[in-house]
């Protein structure tokens, strides 16, 4: 059997593991359900911690990530499964400030996956690829969902999960920006408004 190759990053983390396995404790007794009823869909920004922002131990909550915290086809399969199958009563969409998906378009995605598939740079402005060649056309036919204002992004995901067929009306959906200077949640008044129950369970 071939043996895995070790990095750096990944002896790290296979030594946090096994630090935090030896504490775990009861932990292997939580219920599948969400203790506390609720579901986060926020971004995947490495900044970002809602077990500290949202006040969550293992157990508690679904947190479904994603870049920009987005209502795609997948967050709402998600959600709806957090709801239908586990539970969850209460829902917050939470985008974040400076977030990475404010910086570029569906059509600079598509062009640089064309030109090449390694990681790009960006210069403050502008991104480009380092390196050219072995790109692929497939990048544009992805919708990435980029976004050009916070407030009006969580407004609209909160009005397309609330508009959702398969999204029961008695479900509040909450709508906040994160700020990553001072890790306050702001709300988004008009999603949190457009987010209100419309029917009683």
């Amino acid at each position: 059997m071939p043996q895995i190759p070790k990095s750096p990053v990944l002896e790290e983390v296979l030594s946090a593991n096994a630090r935090y396995s030896v504490a775990f404790g009861d932990k292997g007794q939580l219920a599948l359900p969400p203790a506390r009823r609720f579901a986060i869909l926020t971004c995947m920004d490495a900044r970002l911690d809602p077990a500290k922002y949202a006040g969550l131990s293992e157990g508690d909550a679904h947190v479904i990530r994603n870049a920009g915290g987005r209502a795609t086809d997948d967050a709402v399969r998600s959600l709806v499964i957090s709801h239908k199958l586990l539970g969850t009563l209460e829902w917050f969409v939470i985008h974040h400030t400076n977030c990475g998906m404010e910086l570029f378009a569906d059509e600079v995605m598509g062009d640089l996956l064309e030109d090449n598939l390694s990681t790009a740079q960006f210069d403050g402005k502008t991104w480009s690829n380092p390196k050219h060649g072995g790109g692929c056309t497939a990048g544009h036919f992805i919708q990435w969902h980029t976004i050009k204002d916070q407030p009006a992004s969580v407004l609209q995901d909160v009005r397309h999960i609330r508009e959702h067929p398969l999204v029961p009306g008695y479900i509040p959906i909450y709508g906040f920006v994160y700020d990553v200077r001072t890790g306050r949640l702001e709300p988004v008044e008009a999603a949190t408004a457009a987010g209100r129950p419309t029917a009683v369970t």
